[in-house]
């Protein structure tokens, strides 16, 4: 057996864009390595803030977004994600830029959801800032644009602490913050069948989610795992 080269790092299919933050990477979440069944590939696009991405559009970025994609294809990886499901505004451009699949927002699995649902049922959407979420972030994940959507906006610990980019995160008030907003979007709109999480920081309370609404949960976790197992099948 001949082994074959031609890149730089093997054994990391995914490559993550991250966005230039300090806020705590805790299990679940996904800039933290540990929350992986697989190894992943992290490149930081400097500059790239929280509230510059999530309330700001990452306006002026995108050739950042690229250059950082490009380099991540250069090291090895088979495929990109990134870590904020804002995102998706950047789908089409990146997947333009690179050789190999792009997923670029958690976003892109409620066309998905919705159609392994039963009939009367939908997905809604849970989001770190429903006033920042726009027809132009649903449209380019194909996220219809009457989807329910709940935000942890207005909580005590979770968008203050992520957008603000903090240091510190009460972890039992941010996993209130997204408990309750769950609930309270399950409550308006009784016809759901499902929850996808927005936020890549939401991932930690996906089990309190799902165990206090009862509905499934689809997070970044859950479709970058998917992700995966099409860039790298398993042996069997």
């Amino acid at each position: 057996m001949i082994a074959q080269g031609g890149k730089s790092i093997y054994g990391a299919s995914v490559g993550i864009l991250m966005l230039d933050a300090r806020f705590p990477r805790i299990p679940g979440d996904m800039g933290n390595a540990q929350t992986w069944p697989f190894p992943v590939h992290y490149r930081i696009v400097r500059d790239a803030s929280p509230d510059r991405v999530v309330r700001r559009k990452a306006e002026g970025m995108l050739d950042m977004f690229i250059d950082a994609a490009q380099e991540l294809v250069k090291d090895g990886v088979d495929g990109i994600t990134t870590n904020c499901g804002f995102l998706s505004l950047f789908q089409k451009e990146l997947a333009q830029a690179v050789p190999v699949p792009v997923a670029t927002s958690s976003l892109m699995q409620v066309e998905m959801v919705n159609r392994i649902l039963p009939a009367g049922k939908r997905a809604g959407v849970l989001t770190i800032s429903a006033s920042t979420l726009t027809q132009g972030h649903l449209l380019a994940a194909n996220v219809p644009l009457d989807t329910p959507i709940g935000t942890t906006e207005g909580g005590a610990e979770f968008t203050r602490a992520i957008l603000g980019n903090e240091l510190g995160l009460d972890m039992e008030k941010a996993r209130k913050d997204n408990v309750e907003a769950a609930m309270a979007l399950t409550s308006e709109h009784p016809d759901l069948g499902a929850i996808v999480l927005e936020c890549t920081n939401m991932c930690p309370y996906a089990s309190d989610i799902q165990r206090a609404t009862g509905l499934p949960v689809f997070s970044i976790v859950s479709f970058v795992t998917w992700f995966q197992a099409g860039l790298v099948p398993p042996t069997y």
